[in-house]
Protein backbone atom coordinates (compact mmCIF):
# COMPACT_ATOMS: atom_id res chain seq x y z
CA UNK A 1 0.00 0.00 0.00
CA UNK A 2 1.34 3.62 -0.59
CA UNK A 3 0.37 5.41 2.39
CA UNK A 4 0.75 9.70 3.09
CA UNK A 5 2.66 10.84 5.79
CA UNK A 6 -0.33 11.46 8.13
CA UNK A 7 -1.27 7.61 7.32
CA UNK A 8 -3.86 7.85 4.62
CA UNK A 9 -3.95 5.75 2.00
CA UNK A 10 -6.51 7.74 -0.30
CA UNK A 11 -8.29 11.17 0.03
CA UNK A 12 -12.23 11.20 1.65
CA UNK A 13 -13.45 10.95 -1.83
CA UNK A 14 -11.20 8.06 -2.94
CA UNK A 15 -8.48 9.47 -5.05
CA UNK A 16 -4.88 9.04 -5.07
CA UNK A 17 -3.62 11.85 -7.05
CA UNK A 18 -0.99 12.57 -4.16
CA UNK A 19 1.30 9.37 -4.82
CA UNK A 20 2.48 10.82 -8.24
CA UNK A 21 4.59 13.82 -6.76
CA UNK A 22 6.20 15.91 -9.51
CA UNK A 23 9.71 15.04 -10.15
CA UNK A 24 11.16 11.92 -11.43
CA UNK A 25 10.59 8.61 -9.82
CA UNK A 26 13.05 6.72 -8.05
CA UNK A 27 13.37 3.65 -10.64
CA UNK A 28 15.11 1.84 -7.92
CA UNK A 29 11.43 1.55 -6.36
CA UNK A 30 9.99 0.12 -9.60
CA UNK A 31 11.80 -2.23 -9.49
CA UNK A 32 11.17 -3.39 -6.04
CA UNK A 33 7.08 -3.30 -7.06
CA UNK A 34 8.57 -5.01 -10.04
CA UNK A 35 9.78 -7.83 -7.62
CA UNK A 36 7.14 -8.07 -5.25
CA UNK A 37 4.18 -8.93 -8.38
CA UNK A 38 6.59 -11.28 -9.61
CA UNK A 39 7.21 -13.24 -6.26
CA UNK A 40 3.12 -13.67 -6.41
CA UNK A 41 1.04 -15.70 -8.90
CA UNK A 42 -2.64 -13.83 -7.59
CA UNK A 43 -3.67 -10.78 -6.75
CA UNK A 44 -6.36 -9.95 -4.31
CA UNK A 45 -8.96 -7.02 -4.86
CA UNK A 46 -11.90 -5.31 -3.74
CA UNK A 47 -14.63 -4.51 -6.07
CA UNK A 48 -14.66 -0.86 -5.60
CA UNK A 49 -11.27 -0.20 -7.08
CA UNK A 50 -11.41 -3.24 -9.40
CA UNK A 51 -12.83 -1.21 -12.91
CA UNK A 52 -10.18 1.49 -12.55
CA UNK A 53 -7.29 -1.16 -11.92
CA UNK A 54 -8.32 -3.48 -14.79
CA UNK A 55 -9.07 -0.65 -17.04
CA UNK A 56 -5.40 1.20 -16.21
CA UNK A 57 -3.15 -2.00 -16.68
CA UNK A 58 -5.26 -3.25 -19.68
CA UNK A 59 -5.20 -0.13 -21.08
CA UNK A 60 -1.10 0.19 -20.74
CA UNK A 61 -0.56 -3.31 -22.51
CA UNK A 62 -2.70 -3.13 -24.95
CA UNK A 63 -2.39 0.73 -25.84
CA UNK A 64 1.05 2.19 -24.90
CA UNK A 65 4.13 -0.40 -25.78
CA UNK A 66 6.75 2.45 -25.05
CA UNK A 67 5.10 2.95 -21.79
CA UNK A 68 7.77 2.34 -18.46
CA UNK A 69 5.14 0.34 -17.31
CA UNK A 70 5.05 -2.11 -19.57
CA UNK A 71 6.88 -5.11 -17.47
CA UNK A 72 4.72 -4.26 -14.53
CA UNK A 73 1.34 -3.38 -16.84
CA UNK A 74 2.16 -7.60 -18.28
CA UNK A 75 2.62 -9.08 -14.87
CA UNK A 76 -0.54 -7.33 -13.64
CA UNK A 77 -3.09 -8.71 -16.69
CA UNK A 78 -1.51 -11.83 -16.62
CA UNK A 79 -2.15 -12.74 -13.52
CA UNK A 80 -4.88 -14.23 -11.80
CA UNK A 81 -7.09 -11.86 -9.97
CA UNK A 82 -9.66 -12.83 -7.17
CA UNK A 83 -12.20 -9.70 -6.77
CA UNK A 84 -14.06 -10.23 -3.48
CA UNK A 85 -17.61 -9.06 -3.88
CA UNK A 86 -20.89 -8.88 -1.86
CA UNK A 87 -22.83 -7.66 -4.57
CA UNK A 88 -21.55 -8.87 -8.16
CA UNK A 89 -21.05 -11.62 -9.46
CA UNK A 90 -19.37 -11.56 -12.67
CA UNK A 91 -16.62 -8.23 -13.72
CA UNK A 92 -14.99 -8.19 -17.10
CA UNK A 93 -11.19 -8.26 -17.17
CA UNK A 94 -8.38 -10.45 -17.99
CA UNK A 95 -7.62 -13.31 -16.07
CA UNK A 96 -9.94 -12.21 -13.29
CA UNK A 97 -13.17 -13.79 -11.53
CA UNK A 98 -14.96 -12.97 -8.59
CA UNK A 99 -15.35 -14.32 -4.90
CA UNK A 100 -18.28 -14.10 -2.94
CA UNK A 101 -18.32 -16.47 -0.22
CA UNK A 102 -16.76 -15.55 2.97
CA UNK A 103 -13.81 -13.39 3.43
CA UNK A 104 -11.79 -14.91 5.77
CA UNK A 105 -12.41 -18.59 4.72
CA UNK A 106 -11.67 -17.78 0.99
CA UNK A 107 -8.42 -15.90 1.82
CA UNK A 108 -7.26 -18.77 4.42
CA UNK A 109 -8.15 -20.83 1.94
CA UNK A 110 -6.13 -19.41 -0.90
CA UNK A 111 -3.13 -18.93 1.36
CA UNK A 112 -2.97 -22.94 2.48
CA UNK A 113 -3.51 -23.78 -1.23
CA UNK A 114 -0.20 -24.19 -3.92
CA UNK A 115 1.76 -21.73 -5.83
CA UNK A 116 3.30 -18.24 -4.64
CA UNK A 117 2.74 -15.66 -2.53
CA UNK A 118 -0.89 -13.62 -2.64
CA UNK A 119 -0.72 -10.05 -3.52
CA UNK A 120 -3.11 -7.53 -2.13
CA UNK A 121 -3.68 -3.81 -4.14
CA UNK A 122 -6.94 -2.80 -2.55
CA UNK A 123 -8.90 -0.31 -1.86
CA UNK A 124 -8.86 0.98 1.68
CA UNK A 125 -12.60 -1.04 2.87
CA UNK A 126 -10.81 -4.26 1.39
CA UNK A 127 -7.52 -4.02 3.40
CA UNK A 128 -9.28 -2.88 6.54
CA UNK A 129 -11.32 -6.31 5.81
CA UNK A 130 -8.05 -8.36 5.63
CA UNK A 131 -6.21 -6.59 8.49
CA UNK A 132 -9.17 -6.67 10.97
CA UNK A 133 -9.23 -10.70 10.01
CA UNK A 134 -5.55 -10.77 10.30
CA UNK A 135 -5.24 -12.33 7.26
CA UNK A 136 -1.81 -10.68 6.35
CA UNK A 137 1.49 -11.79 6.46
CA UNK A 138 3.72 -8.96 5.33
CA UNK A 139 2.97 -5.55 5.35
CA UNK A 140 4.68 -3.46 2.44
CA UNK A 141 4.09 -0.08 3.24
CA UNK A 142 5.21 2.79 0.86
CA UNK A 143 5.55 6.22 2.87
CA UNK A 144 5.46 9.19 0.42
CA UNK A 145 6.46 12.42 1.51
CA UNK A 146 3.33 14.13 1.58
CA UNK A 147 0.54 14.83 4.01
CA UNK A 148 -3.27 14.74 3.03
CA UNK A 149 -4.72 16.20 6.03
CA UNK A 150 -7.60 13.89 5.38
CA UNK A 151 -8.75 10.07 3.61
CA UNK A 152 -9.35 6.76 4.23
CA UNK A 153 -7.20 4.75 6.73
CA UNK A 154 -6.20 1.14 6.48
CA UNK A 155 -6.11 0.91 10.18
CA UNK A 156 -9.54 0.94 12.06
CA UNK A 157 -7.54 -0.16 15.58
CA UNK A 158 -4.46 -0.20 17.01
CA UNK A 159 -2.12 -3.16 15.07
CA UNK A 160 1.30 -3.52 16.58
CA UNK A 161 3.81 -4.13 13.78
CA UNK A 162 7.46 -5.06 13.64
CA UNK A 163 9.55 -3.53 10.99
CA UNK A 164 11.52 -5.66 9.26
CA UNK A 165 13.56 -3.61 6.90
CA UNK A 166 12.98 -0.06 5.38
CA UNK A 167 14.42 1.21 1.86
CA UNK A 168 14.73 4.68 0.79
CA UNK A 169 14.56 6.27 -2.63
CA UNK A 170 16.02 8.70 -4.44
CA UNK A 171 12.28 10.88 -5.03
CA UNK A 172 11.46 10.60 -1.17
CA UNK A 173 9.42 7.46 -1.00
CA UNK A 174 9.96 5.06 1.82
CA UNK A 175 9.47 1.26 1.38
CA UNK A 176 8.91 -0.21 5.32
CA UNK A 177 8.21 -3.78 5.29
CA UNK A 178 6.13 -5.02 8.84
CA UNK A 179 5.42 -8.33 10.03
CA UNK A 180 2.82 -9.13 12.79
CA UNK A 181 4.04 -9.36 16.35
Amino acid sequence: MQISLDGFVARPDGQLDWMWLPGERDPAGFNTVLELAGSSDTILLGRKMTREFIDHWENVVDSQPNSPEQPLAQLMVNMRKIVFSRTQTAISGRNLEVENGDLAAAVQALKAGPGKDLLVYGGAGFVSSLISHNLIDEYYIIRNPIAIGSGLSIFKTDKLLKLESSTPYKDGKILNKYLPV
